[in-house]
């Protein structure tokens, strides 16, 4: 097997991989970026991402930021052992350290790392903005990178080459290597059509989770896998092999192994993210024409991925939005649609039906269960762009905003399916990017950052993920360059 010789080894050319080779390479450090993909669709999911990130400000991240991760970063745990997360590292138990939690300390680096980050990617070039999003409702302030992240996979890859990165392309990482003291020494890696490598160096896990990998989806998240689907193209070269290498080597771990980033699409597109965000101006039912939940139980930025969990639930994993023509009326509503496909479209209720193949008569039965529930006055009260209250009444289950009823022809329908945007369950590792093993304590020569790495449990807290990916994947770089000797330019 050859062998060739490098600093850092970066597995994954996402903004998580990225940014750890970008940070390293500037600290002086040999780097090699692995990526599966070829040139053209380098970056996997990042690429098609618009990359949304949970800041008020390019200096400020949201006011609920790090209370929202801390209140969905666990499963059930014993409180003695969550309250005793919150000391310092050294004061706790190891066995603290190599829980399945968020880990605060992790979590406080990522909000104190953000603005660094930004400002750092704008001094390599990237701009951001207040762009429009798909949410005609929200909560929180989403700044934007202008150019979404394929702008961000260009700057970092541009700033890499420029750095002397080697990139290897439509490769695949196979497995980890270490000495006889478990520190990780470099990795064995199988460019297509070529013999496999031995890379030595420092490694940084950044290729993602495991969307990709249909064993693994139907493993962990049972048979409801089979009618998920990537959110995007670069999810299916995300195949999980990153979290199985460092389980290999006994990493702990961290997310829920059982869950995932929901997001509603459009099944019968093929462009990246087809989301369908304006359900809550409609009603949703099933194959056997039946409401199954609350469309509106308040900013839709806020509530879509529990909403399309439970369209996951149904049968074959699909559900229909019905909409009345007033829909086009609101104002930008077709901002809420990223999908290319038309809306099915029926002059009657049964019409629609026919079309969708679900039974007419249970359809226009729940139409009509639903109008009665509408207030009379909702008219008067509705205000499509605030939660306005214009609730059902005596409806199960209800719908608790926007509540009008559907009675104005033609009638239009969008089908709807769970996308897996990415999976929760993956490693754990410290506020460094470093990768703890089961009894808390780092894996020498061994970091891992972005979407394999393990921090949310239910609800995914939206406008995070790329940043994290971006904030640890530069603070793994930087620590793995104090670990060689080279002279380092502070």
């Amino acid at each position: 097997m050859l062998n060739e010789t490098y600093d850092v080894i970066v597995v994954g050319c996402g903004v998580a991989g990225l940014a750890a080779a970008v940070s390293a390479a500037e600290g002086g450090a040999r780097v090699a970026i692995i990526e599966r993909a070829p040139i053209e669709s380098r970056g996997g999911q990042s690429r098609y991402t618009e990359a949304y990130l949970r800041m008020k400000s390019e200096t400020e991240v949201t006011d609920d930021f790090e209370s929202f991760l801390a209140e969905n970063g666990s499963g059930r745990i014993d409180p003695n052992l969550i309250e005793e997360s919150a000391q310092p590292t050294p004061q706790r138990d190891a066995l603290v350290n190599a829980l399945s939690i968020a880990d605060p300390e992790v979590i406080d680096a990522l909000a104190s790392g953000a603005a660094p980050t930004i400002s750092w990617l704008k001094e390599l070039g990237v701009r951001f903005d207040f762009l429009p999003t798909g949410f005609l409702t929200k909560t929180q302030p989403r700044l934007l990178p202008v150019g979404g992240g394929e702008a961000l996979v260009e700057t970092l890859a541009a700033k890499a080459e420029n750095l002397s990165a080697r990139f290897y392309y439509s490769t695949s990482a196979l497995r980890l290597l270490r000495d006889d003291g478990n520190t990780v020494t470099g990795i064995v890696v199988k460019p297509q059509g070529a013999p496999a490598l031995a890379l030595t160096g420092q490694v940084i896990l950044a290729c993602g989770g495991f969307e990709g990998n249909q064993e693994m989806l139907t493993r962990y998240l049972g048979p409801r896998a089979l009618h998920l689907r990537p959110i995007c193209r670069g999810g299916y070269y995300n195949r999980g092999d990153g979290i199985t290498m460092a389980l290999d080597v006994g990493a702990a771990t961290s997310g829920d192994f059982g869950s995932y980033h929901a997001e509603p699409m459009d099944p019968r597109s093929g462009i990246s993210e087809p989301a369908i965000f304006v359900f809550p101006y409609g009603i949703l039912v099933n194959k056997a024409g039946k409401r199954f939940t609350d469309e509106a139980p308040g900013p839709v930025d806020a509530y879509y991925e529990r909403v399309t969990r439970k369209i996951c639930q149904q049968d074959e994993g699909i559900a229909y939005l019905i909409l009345d023509a007033r829909h086009a009326d609101i104002p930008n509503f077709r901002s809420g649609l990223r999908t290319d496909q038309p809306p099915v479209v029926g002059a009657t209720l049964p019409v629609l039906a026919k079309k969708l193949d679900i039974p007419a008569s249970a359809l226009q039965q729940t139409v009509e269960a639903f109008n009665r529930a509408c207030p009379a006055d909702g008219q008067s009260r509705y205000r499509p762009f605030e939660t306005d209250g214009v609730a059902t009444t005596e409806l199960d289950p209800p719908k608790s905003n926007w509540a009008l009823p559907i009675d104005a022809a033609p009638f239009h329908a969008y089908p709807i399916i769970s996308a897996n945007v990415f999976t929760f369950g993956g490693v754990k590792t410290d506020a460094l990017g470093r990768v703890l093993d089961q009894d808390g304590y780092p894996i020498p020569g061994l970091y891992a950052a972005g979407e394999m790495t393990g921090m949310y449990y239910g609800n995914y807290a939206g406008g995070t993920s790329v940043l994290r990916g971006l904030v640890f994947g530069r603070l793994a770089g930087r620590d793995a360059v104090s670990h060689i000797n080279i002279a380092v330019t502070p």
